[in-house]
């Protein structure tokens, strides 16, 4: 394998892990690079889903390392994208590829301008709320983290935040834990169809365990205010990359 692929890779992993870790959006880095590498679109989709529970994994041993877990409340939020996640995975879209990208850029700003409203009423616990309105919402968000994956990180804060009412500390907690929850059903749909490529896949893995290990940390340390700017950089960019900007 050359080894500037295995440069871009990791270097790309990286920064998609971090991004991940605080906002979302890094798969829109990670999954355009397996294709120019030579992946048909389905194999990279599926062979960037070993990356993404190999970084939800280093995401999850950062946060536990600071102290800041709630894994019986994170696992009852991801009993509830499991379904979704699957279900996600099998079906396939019906809309062309420029409608898709559009849409998912409209959406992208619309969430990002949501984490900026202020709440009336802020839970500044870790655990569940007492809204029932959040389960059929995960299971839509399992639904699209299962299906596309690319933004999925962006409609779990948003769901977290407002349904929850939780403190973006506590949502990017719970964020990583419930992809990696729904991406291991959804990897093992493309991994049954053959459409992993697991050098690429593990190579990419090594840049975004890294950079979601930093981000979980930067997360714990910045506060709620640098999560908010990340994600505002992070949902625009992503946009503007679906607008085809740049």
């Amino acid at each position: 394998m050359d080894p500037v692929h295995i440069i871009i890779l990791i270097a790309l992993g990286c920064a998609a892990g971090f991004i991940n870790a605080l906002a979302g959006g890094g798969s829109i880095l990670t999954v355009p690079a397996l294709i120019f590498l030579g992946l048909d679109g389905a194999t990279a989709n599926g062979s960037n889903r070993i990356a993404v529970i190999i970084q939800s994994f280093s995401a999850i041993l950062s946060f536990r390392k600071e102290k800041l877990t709630a894994f019986r409340q994170s696992a009852w939020y991801g009993i509830f994208t499991l379904p979704g996640g699957i279900a996600g995975a099998i079906l396939a879209v019906r809309i062309s590829d420029a409608t898709f990208k559009t849409i998912l850029g409209i959406l992208m700003i619309l969430i990002v301008m949501t984490l900026f409203i202020p709440l009336h009423k802020r839970n500044d616990n870790k655990d569940h709320s007492g809204s029932w309105w959040i389960y059929p919402a995960l299971f839509g968000v399992g639904f699209y983290g299962g299906f596309i994956q690319i933004g999925v990180g962006f409609l779990i804060m948003t769901t977290l935040y407002h349904m929850e009412r939780l403190n973006l500390i506590y949502v990017n907690m719970h964020k990583v834990f419930l992809m990696l929850f729904f991406t291991l059903p959804a990897f093992l749909v493309f991994l049954f169809n053959g459409n992993i490529h697991w050098l690429y896949g593990l190579i990419l893995s090594v840049g975004n365990a890294t950079g979601a290990w930093w981000g979980a940390k930067v997360t714990v340390k910045g506060g709620e205010k640098i999560v908010r700017i990340v994600v505002a950089a992070a949902a625009v960019m992503m946009a503007l990359k679906l607008f085809s900007v740049y």
